[in-house]
């Protein structure tokens, strides 16, 4: 089992369903291959062959959506479409108006769909009812937002919160920058990027490359922000938190590495000690990240 992105949600306390009751409502989704004239078509799978839509181990439960979409390049279909102008500015002796060209690349589309390439994208979903952890694995806000979408569809009433924290994660990697020290159990690493709260959104990068603390001082008084930071965790997992409270380029080190090459049996028993192991770890990073936050801010 793999993660490597966590965008964050908080899990509904009045949330009581189990992997067969989630896989019944799931299963009015299934994914489908789309039709020759459906550019994005998305629905559940089974995260494991054979084992249900939702599938649970322990308490855990993980979800997996699938997306279809028609790769139609724009470049594409404005070739065809001027190819078409043209020789309908040769029948009617003027060229096309602006309705007239969105008519055109209308009908390009809808004659290209067929023949274009379909690109399928699974994403996974992380249920985690006992610490109330609900997490899609993608750096994509898009793929985000058609996630959510699907499960919005999919459960009623909604089982997902917002997750707000007392401090902004904008200001608090800007303070630990500043202090250039992290609260406990997490340690800053070499990337980061500061971002200008102006008009001109000026931006600085540091790549594989630490920054003095008077430097960054410098940047953070002319009006930046930290807007993402690298960040070890227990010298367990290393990753790159965002102003968005979103975790990207997410690594197991390691000590956890080693515990993963330990694990012996078969398929399935390997799954699941590695999705126990992973998503142990995970819970408490987020744990250990929320109090770092200042906690849970509560919202009426």
């Amino acid at each position: 089992m793999q993660i490597k992105n966590l965008r964050i949600y908080r899990l509904d306390p009045s949330w009581a369903l189990d992997a067969a009751q989630l896989s019944q409502l799931l299963e009015q989704h299934h994914f489908h291959p789309g039709t020759s004239q459906e550019p994005l078509s998305i629905g559940w799978i089974e995260p494991r062959a054979g084992h249900g839509l939702a599938y649970q181990n322990d308490s855990q439960i993980l979800l997996c959506m699938r997306s279809e979409r028609k790769l139609l390049p724009s470049t594409v279909i404005n070739q065809v479409a001027r190819t078409k102008a043209i020789e309908l500015e040769a029948e009617q002796g003027y060229k096309p108006g602006r309705k007239q060209m969105q008519e055109i690349k209308e009908q390009v589309i809808t004659e290209l769909l067929p023949r274009a390439f379909a690109v399928q994208r699974d994403t996974q979903v992380w249920i985690d009812p006992v610490n109330r952890w609900l997490c899609v694995d993608t750096a994509s806000g898009a793929v985000g937002d058609e996630v959510m979408g699907l499960l919005a569809k999919t459960i009623n009433p909604f089982p997902v919160l917002p997750l707000y924290t007392e401090l902004s994660p904008g200001a608090a990697m800007t303070s630990w920058l500043l202090e250039d020290e992290a609260p406990s159990n997490l340690s800053i690493d070499q990337d980061t990027e500061l971002r200008s709260t102006t008009e001109n959104r000026a931006l600085v990068k540091y790549v594989r490359h630490s920054a003095e603390p008077e430097e960054l001082g410098r940047h953070i008084q002319s009006g930046k922000q930290c807007t993402r930071l690298a960040l070890t965790w227990d010298d367990r997992i290393s990753f790159v938190l965002t102003d968005g409270l979103e975790l990207k380029r997410i690594t197991l080190l390691d000590v956890i590495k080693e515990q993963e090459t330990s694990i012996s049996g078969n398929d399935d028993e390997i799954f699941n000690s590695e999705m126990a192991l992973i998503t142990r770890e995970l819970s408490r990073l987020l744990a250990d990240l929320l109090d770092a936050l200042g906690g849970e801010k509560r919202v009426a």
